[in-house]
């Protein structure tokens, strides 16, 4: 068949929604709304007689000839966003746009201090913003790069170091403390309210400490378990039980005296924040951009 102009774009909204299985996610990427899309994909099945996703009330999935069309066009497709990213060296000002999906904690303490001066910097560039604490396939949700703590980059990507390692303190608001004590060893805290962290494989965080060469993990008790920092923070504040956060997200509220850090001398570090993206495609300038800056800026030091 002759390919038209018209194809092409229907292509391009092809790959979306086959990388994204909804219709409602690759109209977001796309700026369409999913009904624009779904008229799209009819009339590309009609024109070429074969049809290329299964559609249910819940589901999109791939038909053998879809797999098939989806493998032959990512590579042509590749190449023309990155011949278009390259004409970025010419421009003064470059343009494009970054998706990220990153955790909730690298959005307050990483990307909060840095945007304010990407934007001004480079006003041309959208960024795409998606809070997830999920271990998420970032190039299946439409990414280009994530941001997850150390420990937690998939071994298939590369990754580059955002911030130092981080210090993870306990803190409980005076009035908890008052009533319940303070624990001056890990092993006290079997006779406390904790607020239990679950992990974004699913698993449950077992708080770690670290003194004079001896380490230990305890399963902490509590009533409630969260995967949310500043729910956490209101949980805390409140005096609810205490909490188990990275020592940035709790020094404002130390130093407003709404929060105290206690079993400081057992605090223990954990990996500093990466960025994370596949390594077989050109990095976006935008992206490129975005992490010396963060690198230049150091808002959790480096």
């Amino acid at each position: 068949m002759h390919v038209s102009r018209s194809d092409l774009a229907d292509f391009a909204y092809f790959l979306a929604l086959a990388r994204h299985r909804s219709f409602r996610r690759a109209g977001l990427e796309l700026g369409v709304s999913a009904s624009a899309l779904s008229h799209s994909l009819k009339g590309l099945e009609t024109r070429i007689g074969v049809r290329l996703f299964n559609r249910t009330s819940r589901s999109v999935t791939l038909t053998a000839a879809g797999e098939e069309l989806q493998a032959a066009l990512v590579a042509p497709f590749d190449a023309i966003d990155e011949a278009a990213e390259r004409l970025n060296r010419y421009r003064d000002d470059p343009v494009g746009r970054i998706r990220l999906n990153v955790m909730d904690q690298a959005s307050a303490l990483l990307l909060a201090p840095v945007l304010p001066v990407f934007v001004e910097r480079h006003p041309q560039i959208a960024i795409d913003v998606a809070t997830s604490n999920h271990l998420v396939d970032v190039v299946a949700h439409g990414a280009d790069a994530g941001i997850r703590w150390g420990g937690t980059v998939p071994e298939d990507m590369v990754a580059q170091r955002l911030s130092a390692d981080v210090r993870w303190v306990v803190v409980g608001a005076p009035a908890y403390l008052d009533r319940h004590g303070t624990p001056t060893h890990p092993g006290d805290l079997a006779d406390h309210h904790c607020l239990r962290l679950r992990l974004g494989d699913e698993s449950i965080y077992h708080w770690e400490f670290e003194k004079d060469g001896e380490d230990i993990a305890i399963d902490v008790p509590g009533a409630i378990t969260l995967n949310e920092t500043q729910f956490a923070l209101t949980l805390a504040v409140a005096g609810t039980a205490l909490a188990y956060l990275p020592e940035p997200s709790v020094m404002p509220l130390i130093k407003a005296g709404a929060l105290r850090m206690i079993l400081a001398d057992w605090a223990s570090f954990g990996p500093g924040f990466h960025i994370y993206y596949p390594g077989r495609r050109q990095l976006p300038t935008g992206l490129r951009l975005l992490i010396d800056l963060i690198r230049e800026l150091r808002p959790l030091g480096l």
